[in-house]
């Protein structure tokens, strides 16, 4: 390749909805060095989710949406997708085709090997390897990992966490083949006019300043565990004689069951809003006293960084890397899976201690505005780039 040519990045995604890998795949689209052209791809998201190409496009960035892109393994589907990949590569000729999350990392490196692209590289967002499906397809797709890993020239894992996991525990791929490069997002809106922005939101919501307003944003799926959400805030209320307000934020298949039960617990005098998805929650975030996550399994949770990053004390399952993304009882509290005696705790004592609630809020901001701001994210993946492509003797 001639020098001073732009390297050309296919960006595949699964799908634009909202969640970590839209921001990641968005910033890497649109901050790269000009050195880099980029086109981004992925699918439409599904009913039940909110879109995210308003992310795409608020940094300029216009994605190439695919119609047979879709969650679900389905073999048509997954036919006329791999088909039409495979077409994108042959005219737009990548030197790079960087897959996100794993429809996007099976079809997408299928069709990258396939078309011979030289340099073929895949993030893990998180994995499906416990607490998603039965053993016995869970070890299926163990088995589909090890094989795409092969013909990977470079694994990125978002956590040290999920590198161990990914090489040690599940044996995907050697360590030495992994990169561990964290997220990075736009975080400045969260710390930004966040009294004007708090005032705006309660005033929306109707909320008192005495009332504790407490919040969990996410999918509604069996994996985000909104079950021991809800049982955990039906304890708390018992304890409690302040005035909180529960905030059920997302969409998703479970909408509908979790609605019955907080229905439920409405019926039993606890105030529960179920919202759907929210476009500015930056906002929003402002407005909340803490969020909490109950979730089984998780990569890099979006919610909890940009919780910090607005200064809101969490409370939170210890599962994935999210260790690796917190100040663990600096910015709030990490409690273990099913462990629902000590969530409990740690969350009534926030509600309870406004003071604390301070303490921790004043150290969000500093924890993740080295670790996770995306001019971090861009830098590392350049470097990272220019490595595999010195290996493979393509100049730069």
């Amino acid at each position: 390749m001639a020098k001073n040519k732009k390297i050309k990045i296919l960006r595949i995604i699964n799908r634009f909805n909202v969640g970590g890998p839209i921001h990641n795949a968005v910033m890497l689209s649109a901050f790269m060095p000009d050195e880099y052209e980029t086109l981004l791809v992925g699918g439409h998201p599904e009913e039940n989710e909110a879109s995210s190409i308003h992310i795409a496009e608020k940094y300029g960035i216009k994605p190439m949406l695919l119609d047979d892109m879709k969650r679900q393994p389905n073999y048509i589907n997954d036919k006329k997708a791999l088909k039409q990949l495979k077409e994108i590569i042959l005219a737009f000729k990548p030197d790079i085709v960087h897959t996100h999350a794993s429809k996007a990392g099976a079809l997408g490196r299928k069709a990258a090997f396939d078309c011979k692209v030289p340099i073929i590289v895949h993030t893990f967002h998180g994995h499906v390897f416990h607490s998603y499906f039965s053993w016995w397809k869970t070890k299926l797709y163990q088995t589909i990992e090890k094989r795409l890993a092969k013909k990977t020239t470079g694994i990125i894992a978002i956590s040290e966490i999920q590198k161990n996991e990914l090489s040690l525990k599940y044996k995907i791929c050697n360590p030495e083949k992994i990169e561990i490069i964290q997220l990075g997002f736009d975080l400045r809106p969260f710390n930004e006019n966040k009294t004007e922005h708090r005032k705006k939101t309660r005033a929306s919501l109707g909320l008192q300043d005495a009332e504790i307003a407490v919040a969990i944003i996410g999918r509604l799926a069996p994996i985000k565990n909104h079950d021991m959400f809800l049982a955990c805030i039906s304890a708390v209320h018992k304890k409690t004689t302040k005035k909180v307000v529960y905030f059920i934020v997302g969409g998703g298949e479970d909408f509908t069951s979790i609605d019955e039960k907080v229905s439920v617990l409405k019926a039993k005098g606890m105030d529960i809003r179920m919202t759907s998805w929210i476009k500015d929650i930056d906002i929003f975030n402002a407005g909340m006293d803490v969020i909490c996550l109950t979730s089984k399994n998780e990569g890099t949770p979006v919610s909890i960084i940009e919780a910090q990053a607005a200064g809101i004390p969490f409370v939170a399952t210890n599962v994935g890397g999210i260790k690796d993304i917190v100040s663990e009882n600096n910015t709030g509290y990490l409690i273990e899976l099913n462990d629902y005696e000590a969530f409990i705790e740690k969350l009534l004592h926030l509600i309870e201690n406004e003071n604390k609630r301070q303490e921790m809020s004043q150290k969000g901001w500093s924890f993740v505005e080295e670790k996770f701001q995306y001019n971090t994210l861009i830098a590392k993946t350049d470097s990272y780039y220019k490595l595999l492509l010195n290996q493979k003797n393509i100049c730069v």
